[in-house]
Formats: C-alpha cells, sequence, structure tokens
C-alpha cells in the first residue's frame, strides 16, 4: 500500500514538472513574439507593412552590449544608404522608404529616453540626408541649390538653436527652442540671416517642431512636424549658438 502511495506521489510530481515546463515555453514563446513585433516598421511610400526576417537583433537588444552592436550595425547601414543620394535630393522613393525603414530600426533602439536634454545633443551637425524640399531645393537647377555642407547646431543648456548654409549662400537662421516632452521641442525662428551679412526679423509665422528621436555621440536622428526625416552627423561638440 505504501508503495502504491509512493508512485502515485511520484507520478503527481511528474506532472506538475511537465505543466510547469509547458507553460514556461510558452511563455518563452511570447516573450520571443512580443520583441519580433517591436519590430514591424511601416514603409510610407509603399503604404505596407514590413516585418523584418532576423528578429535576432530585437532580442539581443534587451542587453547593452548587444544593444551597441546592434545600433552600430544599424549606422553603418544608414550611412551607406545615404551616400550615393546626394543629401537625399538623389533619392527615389524606393530609397527614401529603404532609409526611413532603416532610421526606424535606430529610432527602436535608442537608449536615451530624454534626448532633448541629453549632452549628446549640443554642438554642430552636418546634414548628411533629409525629405526636406524646403531644404533640398530640388525645384531649382543644380547651380542654385546649396553646394556646400548644411549645418544645424542645438545647445539646450540655452533652448538655441542655428541652421547654416555654406557655399554659395551662407544663409543662416536662429531659433528659440521649448521643450514640449523628452523628445520633442517646438521651435520659434527669429533672425534669418542673408549672404551671412543682411539680418532679417523672422515674421511670427515662422515656427515648427522638432523631434530628436535618436541620439548618440557620432549621428543623430530627427522628424520635423510636417513629417521630414534628417540624419545628421556631429562634426563639433564644443559650438555655442548666439544668443
Amino acid at each position: 500500500m505504501a508503495a502504491t502511495t509512493a508512485s502515485i506521489k511520484f507520478s503527481l510530481q511528474h506532472r506538475d514538472l511537465d505543466r510547469l515546463y509547458a507553460e514556461k515555453k510558452k511563455n518563452s514563446q511570447l516573450l520571443s513574439t512580443s520583441f519580433c513585433s517591436s519590430f514591424l516598421v511601416s514603409q510610407p511610400a509603399f503604404g505596407v507593412t514590413v516585418l523584418r526576417k532576423n528578429c535576432s537583433p530585437v532580442m539581443a537588444s534587451i542587453f547593452p552590449f548587444s544593444r551597441k552592436k546592434d545600433i552600430q550595425i544599424a549606422k553603418e547601414e544608414l550611412l551607406e544608404a545615404i551616400a550615393p543620394l546626394d543629401r537625399g535630393a538623389d533619392a527615389s522613393p524606393d530609397d527614401q522608404g529603404r532609409v526611413d525603414m532603416i532610421a526606424q530600426q535606430l529610432e527602436n533602439l535608442c537608449p536615451i529616453k530624454d534626448t532633448v536634454a541629453s549632452p549628446l545633443v549640443n554642438g554642430k551637425w552636418e546634414l548628411l540626408y533629409t525629405t526636406s524640399s524646403s531644404i533640398l531645393k530640388k525645384e531649382r537647377p543644380k547651380l542654385l541649390r546649396p553646394g556646400g555642407p548644411i549645418y544645424q547646431a542645438i545647445n539646450n543648456d540655452t533652448l538655441r538653436a542655428q541652421n547654416l548654409e555654406t557655399w554659395p549662400f551662407f544663409n543662416q537662421v536662429t531659433a528659440n527652442l521649448t521643450p514640449l516632452s523628452g523628445k520633442r521641442v517646438a521651435v520659434k525662428f527669429d533672425v534669418f540671416k542673408i549672404a551671412g551679412l543682411i539680418s532679417i526679423k523672422a515674421p511670427e509665422r515662422a515656427r515648427g517642431e522638432l523631434e530628436i528621436t535618436f541620439v548618440d555621440e557620432e549621428l543623430r536622428i530627427s522628424r520635423g512636424s510636417e513629417g521630414n526625416l534628417f540624419v545628421l552627423r556631429m562634426v563639433d561638440p564644443s559650438y555655442r549658438v548666439p544668443t
């Protein structure tokens, strides 16, 4: 009788262990699915949603070392994609969709929640790529477009920003910033400078918003109030915007 009771207890224990193992396996599968689904990215140019085939970077990003590696890979992929696009002027709709998809990968990996207050934002950044037609001026002949580097500078301690064109126009504009959230600021332009010489007060309607969606020591991704994408590279972290 005692042997029979012990046999029943042993059988029940094994059944409980099997049940716990099955639940653990199910939870593990759910965790994997949830991390993969967070890498669903929308491509507005095509009106479709695409899931990356390789979900391992998303799952690996829960570990700081792996996240850094994922960020570096995505940055290299982004820089390679935009290199032949002349700041975006030569980008086709397919190019724009691919660049936006890679940018979203970096935005999802950004470890900084409050990017507006991050010291990494401060300094002068060179514009590498944008979808903004007002900056690219693609409707003009190439000789009448900005030919030299274009910069944007931000100082979050003074809440000041500046856009600077170089050759051939040397136009500038400065602005005051008002934080709206940890990633977004309102932008109020105050002074335009034509050819680096003639100062003109900006009209009251010269306003906008800027969202800083990714930043590290080398690269910044921002999105404007009209949905435009900006990719910039740090060139001078010590630069100060005129007050």
